[in-house]
């Protein structure tokens, strides 16, 4: 970023602020989500844009080690406190925050104070990943399914949304709380497909349309924190935690993916498995063979596993199949004639307590790294792959995924594809957050892991 691309932000934001005045704004919020899945922010007020958008606003270095909690698992050399980055924010996707009177927020991209790209940040890192398959022309569509429950203020967890699951009971107890985070998405432009009770008791569940990865991962920070908004307006709390409850079912964050060249839609009309196309097939294969490390990135919480278990459609077991809720990688392919259009791969075993950008950096990382070795998929699995018994799934190949964030973390760093894409800052800066939480919780129960990972994020 240089002087001249310096004075161009500034005289866009300068052109914004009068219309944002007009809309009540009164001050501009930027956020980046650091490794433990966190959104950090700075915020300004309105007349204060313009420079913003110039120059940034810094942040420590050290943020790339805080942990859930805030705890700082900083290097040992001592280097935490010194240095500044800074963060900017993209006024393409700025929003004027509906559920949040007089804020407007966009997110940030940070870049070092030479006006270089910061190489620890995740936003950065997914837009270059998905320039790497531009020039490939292939394109990428993405979407981030999100899951949360509603329970009444305090610190316990008292459903607040009560009735059966995907009942319409519990849709109309909370009819008018469901009817206010519609109301403020669509003002916010977020286009959601669909909305329903969920199968937890107090969990409720929204789609949205499908965009490009970074855009996708914008609209899923944007989507958190707008229901998160509302709850606030309504008395509620809000949790997306993978494990709200130790007994009962936690939140997923599943991720839909499709590749596209020249407007046709590469998961259909394929001569492979269900429609697939070749390049398809390979970025699929990829993705299968680097989902023990990738978990470490989209599972990235002690409480993530106590989730990721079979039998809960969590998708714990590394196989595919159409239409399958129990394999870790679910082929969608939509009704019949909608195919061209609706086909995709849903990651069924990533939740949100990951940092999106992170996530899908790592899904884009492995399915480009399929692309260049030419890989296949496996036979299908079409049915639950724990019926099977452990006998069957040797015979298939068929293995548990990480059953817990020591085996995903080791994974991830013995994985060179997605080390060489993240780079070894970020590589060092991830896993010396996932080993601060695994010491944090060496000696806990299950219980108290839910409980202090509940409302973190």
């Amino acid at each position: 970023m240089d002087l001249a691309d310096r004075e161009r932000r500034l005289a866009r934001a300068e052109a914004l602020v009068r219309d944002l005045a007009d809309r009540g704004v009164v001050a501009v919020a930027t956020s980046f989500v650091d490794n433990a899945g966190i959104s950090r922010v700075k915020s300004v007020p309105l007349d204060r844009l313009p420079s913003l958008a110039a120059w940034g606003v810094g942040f420590s270095t050290a943020f790339d080690y805080f942990r859930f909690d805030d705890w700082v698992a900083a290097p040992p050399d001592g280097s935490a406190p010194v240095g500044d980055q800074r963060i900017v924010p993209d006024l393409d996707r700025l929003v004027v925050l509906a559920a949040q009177p007089g804020w407007a927020w966009a997110p940030g991209d940070r870049f070092a104070q030479t006006g270089d790209p910061y190489p620890l940040d995740s936003r950065l890192l997914l837009a270059r990943l998905v320039d790497d398959l531009a020039r490939r022309q292939i394109s990428v569509l993405s979407a981030i399914e999100i899951e949360w429950v509603v329970s009444e203020a305090g610190e316990e967890y008292v459903p607040a949304a009560s009735g059966p699951a995907y009942g319409l009971t519990r849709l109309t107890n909370v009819s008018e709380y469901c009817r206010d985070v519609l109301a403020a998405l669509a003002e916010e432009g977020v286009r959601v497909e669909q909305f329903h009770p969920e199968y937890a008791a107090g969990q409720l569940e929204l789609s949205v349309a499908p965009e490009s990865p970074v855009y996708a991962a914008d609209t899923s920070v944007l989507v958190r924190s707008t229901i998160r908004a509302v709850g606030v307006r309504h008395g509620l709390r809000t949790s997306y935690s993978p494990k709200v409850d130790a007994a009962g079912v936690g939140n997923g964050g599943h991720v839909h993916l499709s590749l596209g060249r020249d407007e046709r839609n590469l998961m259909a009309g394929g001569s492979g498995r269900f429609g697939l196309t070749e390049e398809a097939t390979a970025f699929a294969g990829g993705i299968l063979e680097h989902l023990p490390a990738l978990l470490a990135i989209g599972a990235p919480s002690v409480a993530s596993y106590l989730r990721l278990v079979p039998q809960h459609w969590a998708g714990a077991y590394a196989c595919w199949g159409l239409e399958n809720r129990e394999a870790a990688l679910r082929m969608v392919t939509g009704s019949q004639g909608s195919e061209e259009w609706a086909a995709n791969l849903e990651v069924k075993c990533f939740d949100l307590h990951a940092n999106p950008y992170l996530m899908l950096a790592g899904l884009l990382a492995a399915g480009t790294a399929g692309l260049d070795a030419g890989a296949s998929l496996p036979e299908p699995v079409d049915v639950d792959p724990a019926a099977l018994g452990d006998e069957a799934l040797a015979e298939r190949g068929i293995l548990r995924l990480p059953g817990s964030l020591r085996e995903s973390t080791d994974a991830f760093a013995a994985d060179t594809v997605v080390g060489a894409a993240f780079g070894a800052a970020l590589v060092d800066a991830v896993r010396a957050v996932r080993e601060s939480e695994l010491e944090l919780f060496a000696n806990a129960t299950a219980e108290e892991v839910a409980a202090a990972s509940r409302w973190a994020h």
